[in-house]
């Protein structure tokens, strides 16, 4: 009994990662070769500590698992910091990724996640609790995601915008 039991502790039991995760997009992708056509899956996953630190990885496995877990790995060496400020990002941004166009607006205590899809879930895993958003000309969901990741880049902290404005 005690043995069944500490070794369920030992597999049962994985550590617990610091970063939570959301898997956004699986899809099936092909490759024509000579015998026929090779099948793999393609994962697009987006982490973060709802602190701020959020992360996105895009691969491709034999199956989805696979696929999944090299994703998460390539997420946690894209990691970016983000400037919130009180629960919402410090300014508004248009930006613009192949043809996506993403905009992104702060907004009061009390309003909540506005955005869809792929983008809420980039919003909730950075830590963000009140921002507007709308994305524009594109559905696809990982030229959406990259292009938030775009305005995460593109945004400054208040003092670095008070320090351009003197």
């Amino acid at each position: 009994m005690e043995k069944r039991r500490r070794r369920q502790n030992q597999e049962g039991e994985r550590e617990r990662s610091e970063f939570d995760q959301k898997v956004v997009e699986v899809k099936r992708v092909t490759r024509v070769v000579a015998g026929g056509k090779r099948m793999r899956f393609r994962a697009l996953v987006v982490i973060g500590d709802r602190k701020g630190k959020v992360g996105m990885g895009l691969k491709k496995g034999a199956d989805v698992s696979e696929s999944v877990n090299k994703a998460v790995n390539a997420a946690k060496k894209t990691m970016i910091t983000l400037p919130l400020v009180e629960g919402t990002i410090p300014h508004g941004l248009d930006v613009k990724y192949k043809s996506s166009k993403l905009m992104l607006k702060p907004a009061k205590a009390g309003t909540g996640v506005i955005a869809g899809g792929a983008v809420r879930s980039v919003m909730e895993l950075a830590g963000v609790k009140n921002v507007v958003s709308k994305m524009l000309g594109s559905n696809n969901k990982v030229n959406n995601v990259k292009a938030v990741f775009a305005a995460f880049q593109r945004m400054k902290s208040k003092e670095a915008l008070a320090a351009l404005r003197k």
